[in-house]
């Protein structure tokens, strides 16, 4: 448990970081094509260990999924659209804000995933959640208006900052209720969302004028550049499995408050490694944010074990 943990905040930072590298410093304004070189890639490392399963049975297994079958389309699809969503939306903040703003900027998702759990789900949500919630907020607003008078906000940034935040609060959601409907095999789901993801994705890059870019860019035969887009596609593979994982073996909810405390670490590597400053304001948002989510999930923990316990009374009775 502890290990995924590790693991994935661990990976999640260095996609981050890397993607910020590919959206602002291989002058390439191409955002779409960013994200449809990481599902292609990640769709292919699928494809191959398929293959490579029907090769040598023995050796490698994957589940016997047939990603055109009508009954998968339609269970998967409107996952893929969030999916979609969200990578594209993470890949615009971090394209118009700084990898240390990207914090505050998704600190949002423990507040929708509150709203959608209930909205969705029909839970409903103790007074001491909503004022942890309430404590949140108070932390994204303050970081926001320390951004404001730093000069440094970016309105893109800020408005694809909490589009993220719902995206990833309604995927996480949507991939526990899908889970089962592809047997729990976490390849599976890996790849025939990526593969529909990679489908949506290329008319929203045509239509955002990418293709034209990619014609025009200059460093399209470098090493680099690939070797840049194929570190990025493999971080891309490697977050989504283990985003899969721990939303597979713990909950939605455990999900985005472990993004949330690895995002606080994150927050701390790019003010270093960036040289930012930032005002006491501005880390006493930082700080807000975080013992909120962890009030927030303390509190749920409790809520969680006491409704355990009224269940299993009533059963015995």
């Amino acid at each position: 448990f502890y290990t995924l943990f590790f693991f994935f905040r661990v990976v999640s930072i260095s996609t981050v970081f890397v993607n910020k590298t590919l959206l602002s410093d291989i002058d390439l304004d191409a955002p779409m094509f960013i994200a449809l070189s990481q599902t292609l890639i990640t769709a292919l490392i699928c494809y191959m260990k398929k293959s490579l399963s029907k090769l040598f049975p023995n050796k490698f297994r994957f589940p016997d999924v047939d990603i055109w079958d009508w009954y998968t389309v339609k269970a998967i699809l409107p996952l893929s659209l969030l999916f979609t969503s969200m990578i594209a939306t993470n890949n615009l903040c971090l394209k118009y804000a700084s990898v240390a703003y990207y914090y505050i900027g998704r600190s949002l998702t423990t507040i929708f995933n509150v709203a959608f759990t209930y909205l969705i789900l029909g839970e409903q949500t103790s007074k001491k959640c909503i004022a942890c919630c309430a404590l949140i907020i108070f932390g994204f607003w303050l970081g926001v208006d320390q951004e404001n008078i730093a000069g440094s906000l970016s309105i893109p940034g800020f408005i694809f900052g909490i589009l993220g935040s719902l995206s990833l609060s309604l995927f996480s959601i949507f991939t526990k209720k899908v889970l089962p409907k592809v047997n729990g095999e976490i390849w599976a789901l890996s790849y025939a969302n990526n593969v529909y993801a990679s489908i949506i994705l290329m008319p929203f890059m045509a239509l955002n004028g990418e293709l034209g870019q990619l014609y025009k860019y200059t460093r399209l035969t470098e090493i680099y550049f690939w070797s840049i887009i194929a570190v990025g596609g493999a971080c891309g593979f490697t977050i989504g499995y283990f985003t899969t994982l721990q939303i597979k073996y713990t909950s939605a909810l455990t999900h985005n408050i472990s993004g949330t405390a690895k995002a606080c670490a994150q927050t701390v590597l790019a003010t270093y490694w960036y040289q930012e400053t930032k005002s006491l304001l501005w880390w006493c948002s930082n700080l807000i944010v975080l013992i909120g989510s962890a009030c927030y999930t303390w509190v749920k923990q409790i809520d969680m074990e006491r409704r355990h316990r009224e269940t299993v009374a009533y059963q015995k009775v």
